[in-house]
C-alpha cells in the first residue's frame, strides 16, 4: 500500500492539471458531473477521500486513454486506504500517526536528527524516557503505551522485504546533551550500532559537532525526506517543531531541505567511522547506575 495522504495529493495534482490543460473551472466540472462544487473542492484540497465512482465522473468529461483513466483509478484506490496508525491517532499522537502515514510505502528515507535519536532507531526505554520528558513540558493526551506499541510498529517497516532504505544523519549534539538518563542513553548507543552492522538497508551517519559544512550551512531544526516508488508521486519533506511537523509536499519548497541535507551527509562520518564513534561513546558512559542517581537522572 502507497500512502494513502501522498496519493491523495498526487490526485489533486492530477485532477488540477486535467482542469487546467482543459480550460475548465470547477464550477464547469460540478455542473458537468453532478458533483457539488464544495464536493470537488474539497477532493481537490486534500479534505475528504474520494471513490472511484466520482473520479470516473469526472474522467468521463475528458477525453483520457484508457493508461490514464486506469493510473488515475488506482491512486484513488491508494488514497481511500485507512492505515493501520489511523484508529489509533488520538492515543499514539497526532505527530506520530502522521509521520506513520508518511513513512507507509516509501522507497527511501533520509532523515537529519539535530537533538534526538529519530524514532525508527529508539529502544523501547529511549521512547519512554522521552515521553516522560515530554510530559513535563507538553500537555499531552496521548496513551504511553499506545505510543510505544506505535514506535514498534513503525519500526517493523524497516524489516519488510519490500520496506525503504533508511539513511539518518545524527547530530553529535544528539548524544552529547542527555535527552534520557545515562544508562538508557548508553543502551540506546549500542542498539545503534547493532543495527548499522546488521542491517542491510539502515545508513547511520554522525555529524560532528565540529564538522565544517559546505558553505556554513548550519540546519535550524530536524526535518525527514520521503521518496517514493512510483516516480510521479512527489517527494515529502517533513520539518520537525517543539508542537507539530510542518509538511512540504514537492516544489520550490522542498529543494533546499534536499540540498541541505547533501551538505550534512557529506560533512558527516562515513557510516564505518561512524559505527566507530558510536561504539566509543557508549564505552564512556555507564551502562549501570546507583539507584539514588538513576532517580536524580530522572528529574
Amino acid at each position: 500500500m502507497s500512502s494513502p495522504y501522498v496519493r491523495q495529493r498526487r490526485l489533486s495534482d492530477e485532477l488540477a492539471k486535467l482542469l487546467r490543460d482543459h480550460g475548465w473551472t470547477a464550477e464547469r466540472l460540478a455542473a458537468a458531473t453532478g458533483l457539488s462544487k464544495q464536493r470537488i473542492s474539497r477532493i481537490m484540497r486534500c479534505r475528504v477521500r474520494p471513490n472511484v465512482e466520482e473520479i470516473l465522473r469526472v474522467l468521463n468529461q475528458f477525453n483520457v486513454d484508457k493508461d490514464y483513466r486506469s493510473l488515475l483509478v488506482g491512486i484513488t484506490r491508494d488514497a481511500q486506504e485507512r492505515g493501520w496508525w489511523e484508529p489509533h491517532a488520538e492515543e499514539m499522537g497526532l505527530r506520530q500517526a502522521m509521520t506513520a502515514g508518511l513513512e507507509w510505502g516509501t522507497a527511501t528515507i533520509h532523515e537529519y536528527q539535530l537533538n534526538f535519536v529519530p524514532g525508527l532507531t529508539q529502544t523501547e526505554s529511549y521512547t519512554r524516557a522521552r515521553i516522560a520528558a515530554d510530559r513535563e513540558i507538553y500537555e499531552v493526551s496521548f496513551d504511553t503505551e499506545r505510543v510505544v506499541e506505535a514506535r514498534r510498529t513503525r519500526q517493523l517497516l524497516l524489516d519488510q522485504r519490500d520496506g525503504p532504505a533508511y539513511e539518518v544523519v545524527i547530530d553529535e549534539l544528539a548524544l552529547r546533551r542527555p535527552a534520557a538518563p545515562v544508562r538508557v542513553v548508553a543502551s540506546q548507543l549500542d542498539h545503534l550500532v547493532d543495527l548499522g552492522h546488521n542491517h542491510d538497508r539502515i545508513d547511520i551517519r554522525i555529524l560532528p559537532m565540529l564538522a565544517r559544512i559546505r558553505g556554513y550551512a548550519v540546519p535550524r531544526s530536524a526535518f525527514s525526506i520521503y521518496r517514493y516508488p512510483d516516480p510521479g508521486d512527489s517527494i515529502v519533506v517533513a520539518v520537525d517543531s517543539n508542537t507539530t511537523d510542518q509538511v512540504f509536499v514537492g516544489g520550490d519548497e522542498v529543494r533546499p531541505y534536499l540540498a541541505l541535507y547533501q551538505r550534512l551527509r557529506d560533512a558527516a562520518l562515513s557510516p564505518t567511522d561512524s559505527l566507530d564513534f558510536l561504539a566509543a561513546l557508549a564505552q564512556t558512559m555507564p551502562h549501570e547506575m546507583p539507584e539514588q542517581v538513576e532517580e536524580l537522572d530522572c528529574v
